[in-house]
């Protein structure tokens, strides 16, 4: 299936992002933006989490079982929602998170078997280790001490 238009814009922004070491802060933004949200996000809410679960333990160095191009797609996933100005400006009432979520929900798609394998590690994990690999610390700054761990 083909990326959308708007999209693949924020690849090479994704690759740029992850070479500086500046997926911290990028998770912090997201998080803040879905906290935001609130309920209006529905199930992308648990999709957004469990991008963000992927990447922390990617950073943390504790899975590394994905893909350089899917965990950028997934970096870009998550930069478009950030990004106010995308294929429909977010400011716009009630049709600002469409593209949002037809964005998320093709990236769910497109990375399904990478995203099952993540979930199935997941799923072999202890609690406790989850809990302390999947936790973003107060500050952008304290998770940027934390990594990024090397394979």
């Amino acid at each position: 299936m083909k990326a959308p238009w708007n999209f693949v814009r924020f690849l090479p922004l994704a690759g740029r992002l992850l070479a500086r070491g500046r997926l911290p802060t990028l998770l912090f933004a997201v998080a803040s933006k879905g906290a935001a949200q609130g309920n209006r996000l529905g199930k992308l809410k648990d999709d957004l989490r469990l991008l963000q679960s992927l990447c922390l333990a990617y950073w943390r160095g504790e899975y590394r079982a994905i893909s350089s191009k899917a965990l950028i797609s997934v970096v870009a996933g998550l930069m478009y929602f950030l990004s106010p100005v995308d294929a429909v400006p977010d400011f716009i009432p009630m049709f600002g998170m469409l593209d949002d979520v037809a964005v998320l929900a093709w990236l769910m798609k497109t990375l399904s078997d990478e995203l099952d394998a993540f979930r199935q590690w997941r799923n072999r994990q202890h609690p406790e280790k989850l809990a302390v690999v999947e936790r973003l610390p107060d500050t952008p700054e304290q998770l940027q001490l934390q990594g990024p761990k090397k394979p």
